[in-house]
C-alpha cells in the first residue's frame, strides 16, 4: 500500500495555505538524500518555510518535496525524500501533524515465510502538537 505521508502533506499544507497562515515543515536533515543548507540545521533537523511567497517552484511529488528558495539572499536548490519529513504545520498557530517514521520497505522478510503480520492494536492513538 502507498505511503499516506505525501497526501496527508498535500492536504494540510492547502489547508494552511487556505487559511492565511504559513507553512512550516520540520525536516529530519541526516536522513538520506537530504539537500538543505547545513548552516541552518540545528540538532539534526531544519525547519523550513514553504509558503507560496518564500518558495518558488514547490514539488510535493509522492517521493519527494523540492523548491528553490533563499537563505541569506542567495538562491538555493532544496530536495528532501518524503520520508524526512517530520511534520508540517502553521507557523501562526501551531496546528498540523507529525508523523511517524515510515519502515524501510527494503527489509528482508522476517523468518518464516512471507506471510503478513496481523494487524495489533498498540494502544489508543494519539496525536502530537508540533511548535
Amino acid at each position: 500500500m502507498n505511503s499516506s505521508r505525501p497526501y496527508l502533506l498535500r492536504a494540510l499544507y492547502e489547508w494552511i495555505v487556505d487559511n492565511d497562515c504559513t507553512p512550516h515543515v520540520i525536516v529530519d536533515a541526516t536522513a538520506p538524500g537530504v539537500d538543505v543548507p547545513e548552516e541552518y540545521v540545528k540538532d539534526g533537523q531544519i525547519v523550513l518555510n514553504l509558503s507560496p511567497s518564500a518558495v518558488i517552484e514547490l514539488q510535493l511529488a509522492d517521493d519527494c518535496v523540492s523548491f528553490n528558495g533563499r537563505f541569506g539572499g542567495k538562491p538555493t536548490d532544496v530536495f528532501m525524500p518524503m520520508a524526512a519529513i517530520l511534520g508540517i504545520y502553521a507557523r501562526e498557530n501551531g496546528q498540523g501533524m507529525a508523523f511517524e517514521p515510515e519502515e524501510d520497505d527494503d527489509d528482508p522478510a522476517p523468518e518464516g515465510g512471507n506471510e503478513p503480520t496481523p494487524f495489533r492494536r498498540a494502544g489508543k492513538p494519539s496525536l502530537t502538537v508540533v511548535k
